[in-house]
């Protein structure tokens, strides 16, 4: 099995973000981009909870000592996440922005649906099985953490973010160069509840068909409550779900700033061949490297050290 336990061990960060001066459109001159990215902070603080929680369910069932070790630090990476992402909700009040409505449909999606009762229906859960119904999230997970570890590796080889405010930045780039650190557990995790290969390759690529329409959506509905709200976003504010994707396209392609939905629908087909492994989407050392100079990790070890001094 491949782990990244077999390359180091994975483990919690101590980062510190100061998210109280952080300008409405953080990339400047481009309202699209920065609202999109501002969409983490709507969805991951429920989402990575929920990773958290489903995870924990999963580790006795887990046989193997390496891959063990790389969920438990996976729990501690994705905790850590959604902290970080809930702390930055601050800067939706700051500027005005109303999206606790968006962030409570968040919290039905993944404590309710994806919940321990399957939709939220208590009977489901003796009709799916409860085992059966641990693997299909482990799926989900699995599925969700494909994107954000290519997107993680999109975010390691851009550029583009250099002018962008330094704060946001970094949180992007912190938290998605410990996605493509930890990129292969999710997948090795989800692997490990199948006793055959066949039944795994159904259930992945069964899931796949599915996840990705239905996170496009969630996260450009995302955008959208923002821009709706943001008066300085011009022609943007008002525009449907086709035309504002056309529109991220466009000026993904021009500016890098987001990945484009080209890029992430290619990473959509490579994972429906039998040989796919995450393991083939990043490159870990990089990550490191990242994690290494970020800015809010040297900052909160510094801060560490002048305590214990």
């Amino acid at each position: 099995m491949t782990t990244m336990s077999q390359v180091h061990q994975l483990h919690g960060r101590k980062v510190k973000f100061d998210f109280n001066h952080i300008p409405k459109h953080w990339i400047e001159n481009d309202p699209v981009s920065t609202h999109m990215l501002n969409t983490a902070h709507m969805i991951l603080p429920a989402g990575e909870f929920w990773f958290c929680r489903v995870f924990n369910k999963a580790l006795p069932f887990v046989k193997d000592e390496q891959l063990k070790a790389d969920v438990k630090g996976f729990i501690q990476q994705e905790a850590i996440h959604g902290r970080t992402h809930q702390h930055a909700q601050v800067y939706f009040d700051q500027h005005g922005l109303d999206v606790k409505p968006f962030i409570q449909r968040m919290h039905y999606l993944f404590e309710i649906l994806l919940g321990e009762n399957p939709v939220g229906i208590k009977m489901m859960k003796k009709v799916v099985g409860e085992k059966r119904w641990l693997i299909f999230r482990l799926g989900v997970i699995a599925a969700i953490e494909h994107y954000t570890g290519v997107a993680g590796q999109w975010s390691l080889d851009n550029t583009s973010l250099d002018k962008a405010d330094p704060i946001m930045a970094d949180l992007f780039r912190w938290h998605l160069a410990e996605e493509v650190e930890h990129r292969t557990v999710a997948y090795d995790l989800f692997k490990h509840m199948f006793e055959s290969e066949f039944n795994f390759q159904i259930s992945k690529n069964a899931l796949m068909t599915f996840i990705f329409p239905i996170m496009a959506a969630v996260w450009v509905e995302g955008g959208k409550t923002i821009l709706k709200q943001d008066k300085d976003a011009g022609k943007f504010r008002h525009m449907g779900t086709l035309r504002l994707i056309m529109q991220m396209e466009k000026i993904s392609r021009k500016t890098d700033h987001i990945p484009t939905f080209s890029h992430l629908t290619l990473a959509t087909i490579r994972w429906f061949s039998p040989k796919f492994h995450p393991v083939q989407e990043g490159n870990t050392q990089q990550a490191l490297d990242y994690l290494a100079r970020s800015p809010s990790a040297l900052r909160a070890e510094q801060e560490a050290t002048l305590k214990m001094a």
